[in-house]
């Protein structure tokens, strides 16, 4: 009997053991392969890496001090979102338009602190790349590269097309007239046909190609060379032109707030609701307000472009910081005073237009204005062109470094010192779908992506060993929330509970109309996350302010469309594949593992 025992259990115990074994080789391959895609560089790895890629080939050049960087992140904040997009939120939510732009402000304000902790500990260039490589690893450093994109060279995308409107309406003060079929994108004349007269003459006038109409945005491709043009001359160069550009859009500004102000009339902050009775400061609810989610948090995009110019600052870790920060805080004041007077001068409705600053002022019959805004537009937009040219060349250069893209990519020019072969593919990846794509959809995917990439910087912050204060040195206090984060998490909830009676039965109830399903879908799972981050945040002992620009940059996100998803998940999906076809084996940490295996 003992010994039958004896035998069926050496019998079990083989089988295990046979078992164990197969699932090792069925499975082995593919637990290396998700080890492998996390492989992360320490930050002293990253700097000297850095180091010595920079002591083997020609240098960038080390020009830029404290100011150029918050005139920098300036003059990338300060644009598109301003001058064009601004008008779109402020039809979407009215004068309540305001609350978002606080919110928009106080997220990019914890995820500004979290860049700079990171470029305080990483001086070198890759902005929110080069972080996520010391926090979450290789793969998702790549996702990070990859969302990039979306902001700096789709995004340029938008702001070109919004200078071309500009530009045009310039030119026809001047009594100079384009044609309108070099003025419009062909997606765009295509989609408006029935609705904008423009778009009908250029479909009715435009030069025959075959069966082809040739319609383009002429003016939105030639801004596109000639930034790219100077971006490829140098970055002092880049930065003196900027810096002019900025004061200019500053002025202009000003004015606009100084003297719409006498035309405000405050019956127009609280307008006619439209889902009630009465008047309100949100005459489409709250849920409109965070429909112009896109619109609004495309007007912040930018202050982390400082973070990209790391390796040409005097001193990026007291410097970065600061530009960014600096940047931020002005900007976000400048962006409620203006809403406020656009919002106080005319009715809200009257602002869903490409040119809200010129129009409310023609509303007015204050034509000087607007032909003073149309000058000072066309170079505040040039500056956000600039800047986002800037930066996307120079994470191209760190991804190739790393291995992620061809060597080509990190070439420096011997004489201009910039990345000559990576600005030119940004002037050609902005420049090329310029001809096909349109303004709205643009608008969408880069706000998307942008936000996807704040809430990897502020959660890889969360992961970062604490450091010992440096004098001179930026450092992002430590403020325990192992009782603060919890309570605001229990405050949250009893704020939406009590002050918004049937909000979660409304989150809850799918019966409603299908444009509302994305935004329930979202915010139930942002309010699954919260507590699951209070939880991590006893345990862990995580510090307050990443745990809120992380839990406001999740918030954000819940305001976007089942479009931006789409086609954000789409995206996704193609680096996910580039990265595997090309980066996970040639990445200088897979050919390093190679090595030793092979010495192994």
């Amino acid at each position: 009997m003992i010994v039958r025992c004896q035998t069926e259990l050496t019998e079990t115990v083989f089988y295990l053991f046979l078992s164990f074994q197969a699932c090792m080789f069925i499975f082995g391959e593919h637990l290396t392969l998700l080890m492998s895609i996390f492989r992360r560089k320490s930050i002293e790895r990253i700097t000297q890496d850095a180091a010595n890629d920079q002591g083997h080939s020609v240098g960038l050049n080390k020009v830029l001090g404290k100011w150029d960087l918050t005139f920098m992140g300036i003059a990338a904040i300060i644009g598109a979102g301003s001058f064009s997009s601004m008008g779109t939120a402020c039809a979407s939510g009215g004068p309540g338009v305001v609350v978002l732009f606080v919110i928009c402000g106080i997220a990019c304000g914890f995820t500004a602190l979290c860049y700079s902790e990171f470029a305080s500990r990483i001086p070198v260039s890759g902005s929110a790349y080069t972080y996520a490589y010391a926090s979450f690893g290789e793969m998702i450093a790549w996702v990070i590269g990859w969302a990039l994109l979306l902001e700096y060279s789709i995004g340029n995308i938008y702001v070109a097309f919004s200078w071309s409107d500009y530009f045009t309406n310039l030119l026809e003060n001047f009594h100079l007239h384009m044609p309108d079929w070099m003025t419009i994108s062909y997606a765009e004349a295509k989609k408006t046909l029935a609705d904008s007269a423009e778009a009908k003459a250029a479909w009715k006038n435009a030069p025959m190609l075959g069966s082809l109409r040739l319609i383009f945005d002429f003016p939105a491709l030639l801004i596109n060379f000639l930034i790219t043009w100077l971006v490829y001359v140098g970055v002092k160069e880049s930065r003196n032109i900027s810096n002019v550009m900025v004061f200019i859009k500053l002025i202009v500004v000003l004015m606009v707030i100084l003297v719409g102000a006498f035309y405000i009339d405050p019956a127009n902050w609280f307008p006619k609701s439209e889902i009630g009775e009465g008047h309100s400061f949100m005459p489409n609810g709250f849920s409109g307000v965070m429909a112009g989610v896109a619109s609004v948090f495309f007007a912040y995009i930018g202050f982390d472009a400082v973070s990209t110019m790391a390796e040409e600052s005097k001193d990026p870790q007291r410097d970065l910081p600061k530009g960014m920060i600096y940047s931020l805080v002005i900007c976000t004041v400048i962006y409620i005073l203006l809403s406020l007077v656009l919002t106080g001068m005319v009715n809200y409705k009257s602002l869903n237009v490409g040119d809200p600053l010129a129009e409310v002022f023609s509303l007015h019959h204050v034509g000087w204005m607007g032909f003073f805004i149309s000058i000072c537009a066309v170079a505040a937009m040039t500056s956000v062109i600039l800047v986002f040219q800037l930066g996307q060349p120079r994470i191209w250069m760190t991804m190739s470094r790393d291995g992620l893209l061809p060597k080509k990519f990190q070439t420096i020019h011997p004489k201009h010192k910039t990345p000559s072969f990576a600005t030119i593919v940004t002037g050609l990846v902005v420049g090329v779908p310029i001809l096909f794509t349109e303004r709205n959809f643009v608008l969408d995917f880069t706000s998307i992506g942008t936000l996807f990439a704040f809430v990897l910087v502020c959660g890889g912050v969360l992961l970062l060993p604490r450091k010992e204060k440096i004098a001179g040195k930026f450092h992002l206090p430590h403020i325990d929330s192992q009782l603060i984060f919890p309570a605001l998490v229990i405050g949250a909830f009893s704020v939406a509970y009590f002050v918004f009676p049937g909000y979660f039965q409304d989150l809850v109830d799918f019966s409603k109309p299908k444009e509302n399903l994305t935004f329930q879908i979202s915010s139930i799972i942002f309010w699954i996350i919260l507590p699951i981050l209070a939880v991590f945040a006893v345990l862990k002992k995580w510090s307050l302010i990443p745990l809120l620009g992380l839990s406001t940059c999740l918030y954000l996100l819940t305001g976007m469309s089942a479009p931006n998803w789409f086609w954000f998940v789409v995206w996704f999906g193609i680096g996910l594949v580039i990265y595997f076809l090309y980066g996970y084996k040639r990445s200088r940490l897979a050919l390093e593992e190679k090595s030793l295996d092979r010495m192994n």
